[in-house]
């Protein structure tokens, strides 16, 4: 039974490479505002280079959050587009010995600069990881959409992940159909939710996300569908405030 938090690591390349006082200032104020939410959510969701920019890595930012004697449940998503077999092995060890829960394998934006496809499919990834058996110590998550087409997830599914996270919902139908169709074969969902606020209305239009389908009644729609899946994770790309508000709602309501 979990509310995670989406937290985007800090950039290490803006108009230019970033001076390693740049860097560490911008991990000190992530370190603030988990530590400020802490006590507000039950997970930590660490992203990996949204949209192809490079970023401190999400298995680093998380040993980093460790290190700080945060006991929330911690995972980090894994992108396949940039990497190879070696480098994707060695990522996984990473996450495994510094005391990750679990990884979202996914294809990842493609990056403004450089090669842009190793042409690896992160179910094969999953699949491969799974049978050097590393499924014990470590939780493998696929990505689906809110909408899926259930003959197109067919590798998906047979890759036998953890589980799935979907991209943005909108609507409880979105998860009923998900979960009546993934959950009876044991496996875990994981519905993303957009905060509705007016700094993050150009990341919904960018993904097609219509806030007036949930936004009047937003404390309500995460606990609905928190009851349908026992796992949600929460985005707001833009908006910590607003998020620290929904998440310090939520919490009330789960104390009731």
């Amino acid at each position: 039974m979990t509310i995670r938090y989406e937290i985007n690591p800090p950039r290490v390349i803006e108009d230019k490479v970033l001076s390693h006082k740049e860097v560490q200032a911008s991990l000190k104020r992530i370190q603030k505002r988990i530590s400020k939410i802490s006590n507000l959510c039950d997970g930590i969701h660490l992203t990996d280079s949204v949209l192809g920019v490079p970023r401190i890595s999400p298995i680093t930012t998380g040993a980093i959050i460790r290190n700080d004697g945060i006991k929330m449940d911690i995972t980090a998503s894994l992108r396949v587009r940039d990497r190879n077999i070696t480098a994707l092995t060695q990522s996984v060890y990473d996450a495994i010995l510094l005391g990750l829960d679990g990884l979202l394998i996914l294809k990842g934006d493609e990056p403004p600069k450089g090669p842009k496809d190793s042409k690896l499919v992160p179910s094969d990834i999953v699949r491969h990881f799974k049978d050097l058996g590393f499924g014990k110590n470590l939780d493998f998550f696929l990505s689906i959409p809110a909408d899926p087409d259930f003959d197109k997830i067919t590798k998906k599914i047979s890759a036998e992940p953890t589980g799935f996270v979907t991209q943005v919902i909108q609507s409880k139908d979105q998860v009923f159909r998900i979960v009546d169709r993934l959950k009876p074969q044991g496996f875990k969902i994981i519905p993303c939710i957009m905060i509705p606020s007016e700094n993050n209305t150009r990341s919904a239009r960018m993904l097609g996300i219509e806030f007036s389908r949930y936004e009047e009644s937003i404390l309500d729609f995460i606990v609905e569908i928190y009851k349908l899946t026992k796992d949600v994770l929460i985005t707001s790309p833009n908006d910590f405030a607003a998020a620290t508000k929904v998440l310090a709602g939520i919490k009330g309501l789960k104390r009731k």
